[in-house]
């Protein structure tokens, strides 16, 4: 139960208050009958709002209000004034104040002040026990980080879980931003239903449409059975759309209406179907130049942009690279069955310096390297291949690949055929990606995906 001290030389007011507005609130009324008595129960009393009068004897309304705001900046104050006094009232907000209300007053506006002077106390309390939470730990749901700007998205994150409307993360490749859409859900009150990821870029418009919206059998030519579609996958749950700026606007259109209804129309179905599903998107590229290019919807911008959440580039939290390098050699020495290992001095200062373009999947993809070409217990800036350009031996063995599951077996060798490989045809171009593609018999665009993918840069092949 919540708890409001009603300050008031009248004692005539005191109890009238005290007997209307504990009813009607549902909280308990403390009275003082001056500002000094009301400071002392202050000191011993856990107090939710101050309502206080501004003229009384003794210390007045003001003088009260400024030793609280002395004493808690955050205590949440309203104040009482006589007609005609309003003056007094106003400089009362400037000094604090939430608001004031007029003497004579009407009851139920009274009522209704003192339940949004409420409202904004609890949120208050709820963003220090945040803040408080967020201090204890350098891990927030998988997500790592110390710096004062990751704690303010982990209080974000806390923040919006806790309703049901559309969030936009932002940011660049590699900052996380799934992970903050998996923060989200798991925080959320449908934590325990589906979280249906999907990445729109991968999909051609045709099938992203009937993998959203599902179809009907014989809808086009290879719809052979119905299917549902990732959205009624997600019913009761939360769906991800990652990348949402690249979708077609025919996707956005149907998209837009799905936020609007909603409801989706499987493809070859007359009906709309209801469902309900909280939607979270992210995206890597700046949207309102897309709006300002009309290539994205403005309508859907402003569907999509209601809770906004950035994820900070690794560069602009240098402060997080320790901890992030410490939590990765843990959680990949554990994975990989290897030694646990450090990084040498030389390279944590490389990482200090470094600009990070993919951002946490650079680093991320880095040290798991390191972890692979290291020999000894400590991993040098030439097991990650930026010291040398000399042509480095694979250095593992197959009684470690033969002792992991199938799949990290796989992304293992995988990774590793993918570093050695294009990074031989790095070192044969001195560094010339688009030299480099043609010796590979790819094309340029698809070699820069495998090079952010695993985290290999151009210049440290340049002499």
């Amino acid at each position: 139960m919540e708890t409001i001290l009603v300050v008031d030389d009248e004692k005539d007011m005191l109890n009238l208050l005290k007997r209307t507005l504990e009813p009607d609130l549902n909280c308990e009324v403390i009275t003082a009958e001056t500002g000094r008595k009301a400071l002392e129960i202050l000191e011993s009393t856990s107090v939710d709002l101050v309502l206080a009068d501004i003229k009384m004897p003794g210390m007045n309304g003001l003088e009260l209000l400024e030793k609280i705001k002395d004493r808690n900046p955050w205590i949440t104050v309203v104040m009482m004034t006589a007609y005609g006094v309003v003056e007094s009232a106003v400089e009362s907000i400037k000094a604090g104040a939430y608001d004031f209300v007029v003497k004579p007053f009407d009851h139920e506006k009274l009522v209704h002040l003192l339940q949004k002077a409420l409202e904004r106390s609890r949120l208050v309390r709820e963003n220090i026990r945040l803040q408080l939470r967020v201090k204890e730990k350098e891990v927030f749901q998988n997500i790592v980080g110390s710096s004062a700007k990751m704690k303010r998205v982990f209080e974000t994150i806390q923040m919006v879980a806790k309703t049901d409307i559309t969030v936009l993360i932002t940011g660049e490749s590699g900052t996380g931003k799934e992970l903050a859409a998996r923060a989200i859900h798991a925080l959320s009150n449908r934590h325990g239903q589906p979280f249906v990821p999907v990445n729109c870029p991968t999909l051609p418009e045709n099938i992203l449409e009937s993998e959203l919206f599902g179809y009907k059998k014989g809808a086009f030519t290879h719809a052979t059975t119905n299917k549902k579609g990732l959205f009624e996958e997600a019913h009761k749950g939360t769906i991800y759309l990652d990348e949402i700026g690249d979708i077609s606007p025919a996707i956005q259109t149907k998209l837009l209406r799905v936020l609007q209804e909603k409801e989706i129309k499987p493809l070859g179905q007359t009906k709309s179907v209801k469902i309900d599903v909280r939607v979270i998107a992210s995206t890597n590229r700046d949207l309102v130049a897309k709006l300002k290019e009309g290539q994205f919807r403005e309508d859907l911008y402003y569907r999509l942009n209601v809770l906004p959440v950035h994820m900070p580039p690794l560069r602009e939290r240098v402060e997080d690279i320790p901890l992030l390098t410490d939590y990765f050699l843990k959680k990949f020495c554990a994975e990989l069955g290897k030694e646990p290992k450090r990084v040498s001095p030389e390279l944590m200062e490389l990482f200090l310096r470094h600009p990070w373009e993919g951002n946490v999947r650079e680093l991320e993809n880095i040290i798991k390297r390191g972890i692979l070409f290291a020999p000894g217990d400590v991993i040098y800036p030439a097991d990650v291949g930026w010291e040398t350009t000399e042509k480095r031996r694979v250095c593992f063995d197959l009684d470690d690949i033969n002792s992991l599951p199938y799949k990290k077996a796989k992304a293992m060798v995988l990774e590793n055929f993918n570093v050695e490989y294009i990074s031989n045809a790095l070192r044969k171009s001195g560094g010339n990606v688009t030299h480099a593609a043609k010796m590979c018999g790819m094309e340029r665009q698809a070699l820069q995906h495998i090079m952010r993918r695993y985290g290999i840069k151009s210049a440290n092949f340049r002499s």
